[in-house]
């Protein structure tokens, strides 16, 4: 999860920035691509960025290109999820030059291939990586094949597709109308059976940690298959849709008539994560919130679940007054760290400053404990945010 967080963090401040041209870099480059044709690629860009008019631009551009392609350089392969890559001209100022490189794996692997060059970067592909926390089940089947998958943000992995004998196996020569069609029937269940298997064996690969299955296909096939109670009981079917193929633009059509489903899920893991929150803050349980209180029960190895609004940004700030060279740290939040630093006159510096939540995290991942982050936007984030400073936990035990 810490890998994650920093990516959102890399992510919020890439958003501030805003080119004075066309000359922001955005790079995606998916698992398995070879690095040298990308190269090549950046180099033709590099060529004809040279007929750009303006001067600065022209000049941001290819800057930012020929420190992507020295970055390159570091890399005989991508990464096992693919590399973004995000360079720059980041100054606020004219007429300062600050050319600066971001670059990530994706937490997913990544299939597109991209290259822009805009006043901003290109930020919506890792946004939906980063930003998906639950993971589903997906089936797409006709009655003669179905293809099984999981989700996960909007990435779709193919699990493994199926065929039905039902109709090639059969010939109805020589036998009666009723032997037949039990054949059939008989090879209908086999069918049905052995995509349920493919299904249970995904759902237990993770546990069974997948919030549930999204079934499609066309014609009635999709509502047999959920009649025919070969599924793991511990299996839950969110939804049943149409769709017009059984192939991956099948299941890209089931991801896109499921969305309403899919946010109503997200916005349900929520409201029942504060509410468990809430309920045990009441009777005095197993909960508590705040930074100190929180870091300390993870110190003590007593947190289960830590629980973290989006949008918060606390910092371990270190500052040292210039007149009496006393050291100090202080605990701030973002948005008064920033009017304090405005306030500040020339006798206090900043000498170190340290992600605070990041510090969180990653003392949560070494300890095996769960990470949920809630969004600003629900009743329920906004609620954690206002009432309980966006920071806190649920416990194992109390000491």
């Amino acid at each position: 999860m810490k890998k994650e967080y920093d990516i959102i963090r890399d992510i919020k401040r890439l958003k501030s920035v805003r080119g004075y041209g066309t000359e922001l870099i955005s790079i995606y480059v998916p698992a398995g691509y070879q690095i040298a044709e990308e190269v090549s690629k950046l180099r033709q860009e590099h060529s004809e960025s040279g007929n750009i008019k303006s001067k600065q631009t022209r000049q941001n551009v290819q800057g930012a290109i020929d420190k992507i392609l020295q970055y390159l350089k570091l890399y005989r392969e991508t990464p096992k999820n693919g590399l973004v890559v995000f360079c720059g001209n980041i100054s606020k100022d004219p007429g300062k030059t600050d050319i600066e490189l971001f670059s990530m794996e994706p937490p997913l692997p990544l299939k597109i291939n991209i290259y822009r060059c805009d006043s901003t970067f290109l930020l919506g592909p890792i946004e939906e990586m980063v930003g998906a926390t639950d993971m589903y089940g997906l089936v797409t089947l006709d009655g003669r094949e179905a293809t099984v998958a999981t989700l996960k943000g909007s990435h779709i992995q193919v699990v493994k597709k199926v065929n039905s004998l039902a109709h090639a196996k059969v010939r109805k020569g020589g036998q009666s109308a009723q032997r037949y069609q039990r054949i059939i029937e008989e090879e209908i269940d086999e069918y049905y059976r052995r995509v349920s298997e493919i299904i249970s064996a995904t759902f237990a690969q993770y546990n069974f940690k997948l919030k549930g299955l999204i079934v499609g296909g066309p014609g009635p096939t999709k509502e047999n298959f959920v009649k025919s109670n070969t599924l793991n009981y511990q299996i839950k079917i969110l939804g049943v849709y149409d769709t017009g193929y059984t192939d991956e633009t099948g299941l890209s059509d089931i991801v896109e008539k499921a969305a309403d489903l899919l946010a109503e899920q997200e916005a349900y893991r929520e409201r029942k994560i504060i509410e468990r929150f809430k309920q045990e803050l009441v009777r005095g349980g197993l909960a508590t919130y705040g930074y100190d209180n929180t870091k300390r029960a993870l110190e003590n190895k007593q947190v289960t679940t830590l629980i973290i609004n989006d949008e918060l940004e606390i910092h371990n700030v270190t500052y040292k007054c210039n007149s009496c060279n006393k050291v100090f740290s202080k605990i701030e939040v973002g948005s008064e760290r920033m009017k304090k630093h405005e306030e500040d006159s020339g006798n206090i510096e900043v000498v170190k400053e340290v992600d605070a939540v990041g510090e969180l995290i990653d003392m949560a991942d070494k300890s095996g404990v769960e990470t949920v982050f809630v969004s600003s936007e629900s009743s329920y984030g906004k609620e954690f945010l206002l009432g309980f400073a966006g920071l806190g936990a649920i416990l194992r035990y109390k000491l």
